[in-house]
């Protein structure tokens, strides 16, 4: 590939203009989170000043994913329980809903159900901090709208060589682009200024083992992302299951028992999680209506 074409690109995608901005929520919650004598009610309020967005986080919270036993009928209970970097990240994933249900239902459906693998799995396995593994399985494909919408004719392109020459996504951005939407998600997250336990799941999807401190949350979402494409949910054009990483199956440590009840909890779970955008597509034109 040309370098001087490859350079473009990648500079197309650092630089990300249609992408929408964050709202300015979170550069202020971002401060607030930094002060040590913010209180959770605080940061509360500000949330619910922005009535659209209150009601995605809380849908988001009390979705499968996260399976909370009771309720959350508060921000500032969801606060409490998920920690700020996890409402940070919903917060730029609801500001992001309307782009991925908009343009892309399959990807948002395939984002969604891997975040339930995601919950599943890292709960079984006893990990810290299983919300924020689940956060990451939710926006790990990122990198794939920020393609999409900064480089729409070579987005097509890589449709048609999916389509036409049977090649997964991950194989025809490498060769139309010269780099993936893995690579991509990654700049966006620093952007966004995510933490690194976020940053590094969503860049090493497709190889744990370029993970260099978040290996086993990198090792789920590997593991979320082959499953949820297996059980062909939300997989659109590109019908090709990549293949699992042996390092990171042998780092999960399941047993064939343990892969056969996760995956019924998981079959029940998207049950649950079918109807989701619609319901937050239905909040979010009520709320439009209301204003």
């Amino acid at each position: 590939m040309d370098e001087t074409k490859k350079e473009h690109f990648r500079r197309t995608l650092r630089e990300i203009k249609n992408l929408p901005t964050l709202p300015g929520i979170v550069t202020k919650l971002t401060t607030m989170a930094e002060d040590p004598d913010t209180t959770t009610e605080q940061m509360g309020k500000v949330i619910s000043k922005d009535h659209i967005l209150a009601a995605k986080l809380l849908r988001l919270v009390n979705s499968a994913f996260y399976g909370f036993p009771q309720r959350i009928s508060s921000l500032n209970s969801a606060i409490i329980l998920l920690g700020f970097n996890v409402i940070k990240s919903l917060i730029i994933s609801a500001s992001i809903f309307e782009i991925m249900e908009d343009q892309d239902v399959e990807l948002w459906e395939h984002s969604l159900g891997c975040a339930v693998v995601c919950s599943v799995v890292s709960k079984r396995l006893g990990l810290n901090d299983p919300e924020e593994i689940s956060t990451a399985g939710l926006i790990h494909d990122i990198g794939k709208v920020a393609i999409k919408m900064e480089l729409p004719e070579e987005f097509e392109q890589i449709n048609t060589m999916v389509r036409e020459e049977r090649k997964s996504r991950f194989a025809a951005e490498r060769e139309i682009l010269g780099l993936d939407h893995a690579e991509v998600g990654r700049w966006l997250a620093k952007k966004w200024n995510l933490p690194g336990k976020l940053i590094e799941p969503i860049a090493c999807h497709h190889d744990p083992r370029l993970a260099k401190t978040e290996q086993m949350s990198s090792a789920v979402v590997h593991f979320g992302n082959i499953v949820i494409r297996g059980m062909g949910y939300g997989h659109g054009d590109d019908i090709w299951v990549p293949p699992m990483s042996q390092r990171a199956f042998r780092m999960l440590e399941m047993s064939a028992v343990d892969i056969d009840e996760i995956l019924d909890e998981i079959d029940e779970k998207l049950w649950d999680v079918k109807g989701f955008s619609l319901e937050i597509q239905s909040e979010q034109q009520a709320g439009a209506t209301d204003q």
